[in-house]
């Protein structure tokens, strides 16, 4: 994990600097990303719960790399934690990070409704 300090759960000038700070492309960027983020922690939720290593750093994988898309870096290294660990070998060590998986997601997707809204 980064030792960065982040003031913002998204960094909207990182992400404008692909969208162009367009607010319609940010707003579906932030669509897709809501969608993605939820889906892939769902899924990293059933696989927690089995031996399937790979699945699960792929699907950690995928994670990171939206939310760094997005600029959401906090939850990219929190994925990036789960990305470097056996669910299987470290159960409670699992459970922990899926906390943090989950409640860094809330943050950026309390960030994107209010972003979505205004």
């Amino acid at each position: 994990m980064s030792d960065l300090a982040i003031d913002e759960p998204v960094d909207l000038a990182h992400l404008e600097r692909y969208t162009g700070g367009d607010v319609r492309l940010n707003a579906e960027v932030f669509q897709l990303f809501s969608r993605h983020s939820l889906e892939t922690l769902r899924k990293l939720e059933r696989l927690s719960r089995g031996p399937e290593r790979k699945a699960w750093r792929e699907a950690a994988h995928s994670l990171k790399g939206a939310a760094m898309g997005i600029g959401a870096f906090e939850l990219a290294f929190a994925a990036g934690d789960a990305e470097a660990m056996d669910p299987a070998a470290a159960p409670e060590r699992t459970a922990a990070v899926l906390r943090r998986l989950q409640a860094r997601s809330q943050v950026v997707q309390a960030f994107i409704e209010a972003y979505l809204a205004a």
